[in-house]
């Protein structure tokens, strides 16, 4: 592989690991003499750039009784070989790209080679071999149908992706109401059943997380069959959903408790990037303990927009206090518990009625809600948060993004800004979900005492973010 030339010299001295990175591109040249090396720029979500290495070429693909070389182009960060590369199709302007299980409609390829990368165990000759037998699985390439082009061969990979309805038009067969729930255990298990009963789905994907202490609860779906249920061990198997749900925890018999939540966060870093790469318009919707820290960490490792990643927070709290409100004392106004799930939230309520067309804002702290909030949050003592009944309160979420229903819940959020709040914390603050996510409803000025409950949530988590290793 030729290395020799001075924009690549240059960007090259700039691998944290050089002489390693040089090794293995001497060995990529050796099996795959077609990857050529360049430079360029690479833009990633948040907008930044950088000059990287990009290895293009051709993999030989057989399909239908035919050869193909399907281009494609990997750029090599400069942490690499210890970091996997970001892979894409480069279609040529006679090919369309066939968006799947390991490839999204951008032509970025999602494989477990890449998910479960550990180098030297991993390398991109490994990967390029896997690449290959995927691509003779399924092709994630088809030519153009073209007056010209009716090679029936050439033509099969995309007629197999097309689907007849009753009308006779075409469409793709991946779904569009899509959801994945990642995690086992008793949680993953009461989402997935809630959001069946609840929601409108098109698939739902159960993914078994391995690592996570929840595992396990998905062998039984594969033996009960459910509809539209998929169950899988393989993170790309997200790919398309426009919500994710993730309940895995990690809890280790670490002594202290911020070892204990570092080893959730180092859980995170191998799930959460890759769940905003498969899925780039999805929400976010986090279930893991503590939910705060959780939800904070996740926005902070999937680079997506704070209105699409929230925690289910105090959502349950929430309806149970509404209910009670509603039922037991009559008072037929929506109300939100806020702030930290602990001891330390409190409890808002609208001056606007339940059945009311206004939108509901909330109401300032006064002596005439207090009693009533302080009543309900005492009736609501010994609930505790079960499997299942969290397990409905994500499944009332999930349904409210789906449906674009613009309800407000009280999901963890980003609360920097709201009510005189300036530090980068999570707290479940009341919020407008619909299918772009979710939107706070304004600040006000709460009592003294709920307000001194706030900012002491502010204070304990932040500290705790300072201490964890993102």
């Amino acid at each position: 592989m030729d290395l020799s030339s001075e924009k690549i010299q240059r960007i090259l001295s700039k691998y944290k690991f050089h002489d390693v990175a040089i090794e293995e591109l001497q060995k990529i040249h050796r099996i795959y003499p077609g990857m050529k090396p360049s430079t360029g720029t690479y833009t990633f979500s948040d907008s930044t750039q950088k000059d990287l290495l990009k290895l293009m070429g051709t993999v030989p693909v057989k399909y239908g009784g035919r050869s193909y070389n399907f281009p494609i182009l990997l750029w090599l960060m400069d942490s690499f070989p210890f970091t996997p590369p970001i892979c894409l199709l480069k279609p040529t302007s006679n090919m369309v790209i066939r968006e799947g299980k390991h490839v999204d409609g951008g032509g970025r390829l999602h494989l477990p080679g890449l998910h479960n990368w550990d180098y030297p165990k991993s390398s991109v000759v490994g990967l390029l071999n896997e690449m290959i037998a995927k691509f003779e699985e399924d092709p994630p390439l088809s030519s153009k149908t073209t007056g010209e082009n009716k090679d029936p061969h050439e033509l099969l990979a995309f007629v197999s992706n097309l689907n007849l309805n009753d009308g006779g038009s075409r469409h793709h067969d991946h779904p569009n109401n899509k959801v994945s729930v990642i995690g086992g255990g008793d949680l993953g298990m009461a989402s997935v059943m809630s959001i069946l009963s609840k929601c409108k789905v098109d698939k739902l994907v159960f993914i078994d997380v391995a690592e996570s202490s929840t595992k396990g609860g998905s062998t039984d779906l594969e033996i009960f069959t459910l509809p539209k249920v998929e169950v899988s061990r393989d993170m790309s198997a997200s790919v398309g959903s426009r919500v994710v749900v993730v309940t895995a925890n990690a809890w280790s018999s670490e002594q202290s408790y911020v070892s204990v939540v570092q080893t959730n966060v180092d859980l995170y870093r191998g799930i959460i990037p890759n769940l905003a790469r498969l899925s780039p318009n999805a929400v976010l919707l986090i279930a893991s303990q503590p939910v705060d820290i959780m939800t904070h960490v996740a926005w902070r490792q999937s680079c997506l927009p704070p209105t699409r990643v929230i925690g289910a927070g105090c959502n349950l709290d929430s309806e149970r206090l509404s209910h009670i409100l509603d039922i037991n004392l009559n008072t037929h106004k929506p109300a939100w518990v806020i702030g930290e799930l602990s001891e330390n939230k409190v409890a808002v309520m609208s001056h606007i009625g339940l059945n009311s067309s206004v939108q509901p804002e909330i109401a300032a702290g006064s002596n005439s809600t207090k009693p009533l909030l302080d009543r309900s949050l005492e009736m609501m003592k010994n609930r505790g948060q079960r499997s299942w009944s969290v397990g409905l309160s994500i499944a009332d979420i999930t349904n409210s993004i789906l449906t674009d229903k613009n309800k407000i819940h009280s999901v963890t959020t980003l609360a920097q800004g709201w009510g005189g709040i300036g530090t980068e914390v999570f707290l479940s603050l009341p919020c407008i979900m619909g299918s772009n996510g979710s939107m706070r409803l304004a600040g006000v000025s709460l009592g003294q005492e709920e307000d001194s409950k706030l900012r002491e949530s502010v204070t304990s988590l932040s500290n705790l973010m300072g201490q964890l290793k993102i």
